[in-house]
């Protein structure tokens, strides 16, 4: 062996073991930190629910228009719970319509972006309707006759998107689709505030 020559404590095979087992390290630390982020900072669903209901208007409107249609105007007092403590919310490009047996019976109602606290909750109270829909035969007919009976089933349908914020970190927008199955009380010719029958609260998908 030439002199002055040095040799290595540690063969090339130990160095790259050692380098993987670094790496392999550092990688399990960084995926256990991100699940414990994601455990603190989870997201929920948001809740929402229908607080009240009033009917202003609901009427056969087939005398003026060529085909089967109605008029109606509705007015919904809607809660919306953010449960989480971490995460505050962000609702935008959010409309609201009224549907029975699956058909719309509102045009759309945009209603106002929101910024939701952590642990928060907030309360709207859109008016929804107040023009000529036209709708089936079928749905015409079984809206007058439901409310000649006194009690109609009504969907209030949510849509929109909305951004989590959980602490530090930011969400991308996530769509967001709320249907609100309520059934309320109603007597032919009054107006106003009605009884909601049964549970008010919503299905909420993202």
């Amino acid at each position: 062996m030439a002199k002055g020559t040095v040799l290595s404590r540690y063969s090339p095979d130990t160095t790259a073991r050692f380098l993987c087992c670094v790496i392999a390290t550092l990688v399990i630390l960084a995926g256990i930190t991100v699940l414990i982020l994601y455990l603190v900072y989870r997201p929920s669903h948001p809740h929402f629910a229908v607080l009240s209901a009033s009917i202003y208007r609901l009427t056969n409107a087939t005398s003026t228009s060529p085909a089967s249609a109605i008029s109606t105007s509705f007015q919904f007092t809607i809660s919306i719970r953010n449960s989480n403590d971490r995460t505050s919310i962000q609702y935008d490009r959010l409309c609201a319509y009224v549907a029975y047996r699956d058909q719309p019976i509102t045009p759309p109602t945009s209603l106002p972006s929101l910024y939701q606290e952590s642990d928060g909750t907030v309360t709207v109270s859109p008016v929804i309707g107040g023009e000529v829909v036209p709708v089936s035969a079928e749905v015409e007919a079984g809206l007058m006759t439901e409310e000649a009976f006194g009690v109609v089933p009504l969907r209030l349908v949510i849509t929109g998107r909305l951004k989590y914020r959980p602490g530090p970190f930011r969400s991308g927008w996530v769509n967001v689709y709320v249907k609100c199955d309520v059934l309320v009380g109603l007597k032919k010719g009054v107006s106003g505030l009605v009884p909601l029958l049964g549970q008010s609260e919503c299905d909420v998908d993202t």
